[in-house]
């Protein structure tokens, strides 16, 4: 029970999971972008045939759960730490100097995440769960009827609201990857005056190029939508 207790209840561990739990989920947005590429270029077959991929594949389907349980895991790690921030103030991660820490990012990780968590769930519940357990239409591709995942999600872009709130969201996903990927490095013990700013810099590089990323599709097809 205590060794337990220190694999995964200990603040420490905690701030253990968060990081790599979070840099897991980074890894998978890298997969989820190039897999949403198609839609800039309207491709509908080929973003179909991506979705039926990602939801039938054998290995995919298995290492599904893994990432389940990893936004599981961090959204867990990352409402402890931050009620426990607010009571003893801890730091969150370890840095090597007080600059990591001092940004408007590093002091409101817990509202991005939970920005980022809500929006999650919001996306979730309009894609996931309709491909899983909804009625969604197929369409013949090479004699095989495959979802239209393509249709629905154009469908969903072409309102103003949801744009709104899918580029709002990414920009707080942003910020919440720009300080966690270099705080995930250092809490993992990658702390060192001549790397970490390499490391930093990099986390930024990574965050914006997938928020914005992720924030341009919509967006795009949003502002098709009105002058077609």
């Amino acid at each position: 029970m205590a060794a337990t207790r220190g694999l995964f209840g200990s603040s420490l561990a905690r701030k253990y999971w968060m990081a790599l739990t979070g840099l897991f989920l980074s890894s998978f947005l890298i997969i989820h972008l190039i897999g949403n590429m198609p839609i800039l270029f309207g491709d509908q077959e080929a973003f179909n045939l991506y979705a039926a991929f990602m939801t039938s594949f054998p290995p995919i389907k298995a290492v599904s759960y893994l990432l389940y349980g990893s936004i599981l895991l961090h959204a867990i790690d990352g409402i402890f730490l931050m009620r426990q921030n607010k009571v003893a103030r801890p730091e969150a991660y370890v840095s090597y100097n007080g600059k990591a820490n001092a940004t408007w990012a590093s002091r409101n990780m817990g509202l991005l995440g939970i920005f980022t968590l809500l929006f999650l769930i919001i996306h979730m519940r309009s894609f996931w769960y309709e491909m899983h357990f909804g009625h969604v239409p197929t369409m013949d591709i090479e004699g095989a009827q495959v979802k239209d995942l393509y249709t629905m999600t154009i469908e969903a872009f072409h309102q103003l609201w949801y744009v709104i709130l899918y580029v709002v969201c990414m920009i707080m996903l942003g910020f919440h990857l720009s300080h966690g990927m270099s705080s995930a490095f250092q809490t993992l013990g990658l702390n060192h005056p001549k790397y970490t700013p390499a490391i930093e810099k990099a986390g930024r590089y990574f965050a914006w190029i997938m928020a914005l990323g992720f924030a341009i599709i919509p967006a795009y097809v949003y502002l098709q939508h009105l002058t077609a």
